[in-house]
Formats: structure tokens, sequence, C-alpha cells
């Protein structure tokens, strides 16, 4: 069933719940530039096994409303903290990809783990995804600097680029182009404010504050989200497990299909 939440005035999110009788929650924040279909292979088979199973569209991508503003990660943060509210969720695990890890990681931080008993993160953005005199791991800056130039001047093409770059294992054109469709989705506007704040926000004392136990699954083979970030990831939370993947790159649910869903099921019900 698909719902919208209002998160702010004027601004409402799309929120999938599916089996909403499952004896176990999990919420899936996706990562840039898509939406909550992404999480496509795990939302057809996780209920069959009992699962309660909520994905939102975050602002500006999917079905969501895509307002001007609010594309900082203490904003977007803010906006699961609703969902959570209206929903009444209660001892879930939060997982996120990429970005949407990012996000989980600061909600974490922002509204102290509120309602979540587990964090599960999928090739997340975090503690930086580019690289800073203190952290040498990340992209380049001028790789960020180039994809928001990019959705500023030929958004398809840029996002082609990308495509290109989330798989190791090769796929056929109709994954590519259901995937680039998804990132069609997304607003012009929404898509180049979640680079800058790639670019302007880090997450080092967010991870810190982390209490609660945390899966952090990441390809070997990512390059979007470099596999040191995993590393770091697993270095500053605590109670954390590092799950490196093998032949894979930044989308694993894919690359990985079987072997993501294994170990993201062996983590909830542990």
């Amino acid at each position: 069933m698909g719902y919208y939440v209002s998160v702010e005035q004027n601004v409402n999110i799309y929120v999938e719940d599916l089996n909403p009788a499952g004896n176990k929650t999990i919420l899936f924040v996706h990562g840039w530039p898509g939406n909550h279909n992404l999480f496509e292979y795990q939302l057809n088979q996780l209920p069959k096994l009992g699962y309660r199973c909520v994905a939102i569209d975050c602002r500006g991508f999917g079905m969501s409303d895509k307002p001007w503003s609010g594309y900082d990660y203490n904003r977007l943060a803010d906006d699961v903290r609703a969902v959570i509210d209206a929903f009444q969720l209660k001892d879930i695990t939060l997982g996120g990809h990429s970005t949407g890890g990012a996000i989980c990681i600061r909600y974490m931080a922002r509204h102290n783990g509120y309602g979540v008993s587990k964090l599960a993160l999928f090739a997340a953005a975090a503690p930086s995804l580019i690289q800073r005199p203190y952290f040498p791991n990340g992209l380049k800056e001028q790789a960020v600097l180039d994809i928001i130039q990019g959705t500023y001047t030929d958004r398809p093409k840029m996002l082609r680029d990308f495509g290109n770059m989330i798989f190791f294992h090769r796929v056929g054109i109709p994954l590519s182009d259901w995937i680039f469709q998804l990132g069609l989705q997304a607003a012009s506007w929404s898509t180049a404010a979640i680079a800058n704040t790639w670019i302007k926000e880090v997450l080092f004392d967010d991870m810190a504050k982390i209490n609660v136990p945390t899966l952090i699954l990441h390809g070997l083979n990512d390059r979007v989200c470099l596999y040191p970030l995993a590393v770091a990831q697993n270095q500053g939370i605590r109670n954390s497990k590092l799950v490196p993947f093998n032949q894979c790159g930044h989308f694993l649910f894919y690359d990985q299909m079987e072997q993501f869903n294994k170990e993201l099921i062996a983590f909830t019900k542990n």
C-alpha cells in the first residue's frame, strides 16, 4: 500500500508499506538518484518471510514532493523521523543504501536512534563521499562537481554515465534502462542538491553516536562509494560488522542479490 506523509508544510513523502502485519519491520531508505523501487528484489521477497517492509521516496525523488530546498542530511533525517512517527514504528531495522545510508547515520545521531533497534548500511556514502585533507579515501571532489555540471547541462547523459559505474557484473539493457528511468523521475534540482550535500557534509561524529548493532554490506569493487568508506564505518561505529562482497559494485542488491538478502535476513533474526 502506498501512503503520503506530511513532513513539513507543503511537503509530502511517499511511503510504501508492505505486509503491515509482519512480525519484523525494515525501513528502507534509497540512494541517489533513485527511489524506493531500487529495493524491488527485497520488497517482493522479504514479506513472504513475515517481514513488514516500509520504503520511502526521499523528498525530490520518486513520487514524493520535490521542493526547492531541504536536501541537507538534517532535513532528510527529520523526514525519516516523520515517517517513523506517522506509522508508529518501533524496534525496527533501519536500512539505507548509498546516500540513504548517510541519511540513516545522521538519523541515528540526530534522533538518538528513536524507534531503531538495528542499523544496516548498504554501500553507504559515509563518513565522507569525497576526499578531504584528513580523509583520503573517497572520490575526488571534481568527480562530484562533474556530476552537478552534468545535471545542469545534460542530465540524461549524466545518469547514463552513472549507470555505467554502479555494477560489477554486466546487466542487460532492460534493467539498465529501468534504473535510468528511476533516476529521471527525480527533479533536476534535487539531483544536484544532493550532490552538493556530498561536498558539504561529513558523518564522523555521527558514527560515534550510534549505539545499536550495525551491519555494513559493501562491494569490494564499488566505484561510487569506495570500499575504504566501509572500513571507516566499521572503525567508527561500535558493535558493527563489516561483510565485504566479492566481485560486487555499488548496487550490491543486484550484483549479489542472493547474498545481500541472506545477510540482511540473518542480521535481523539474530
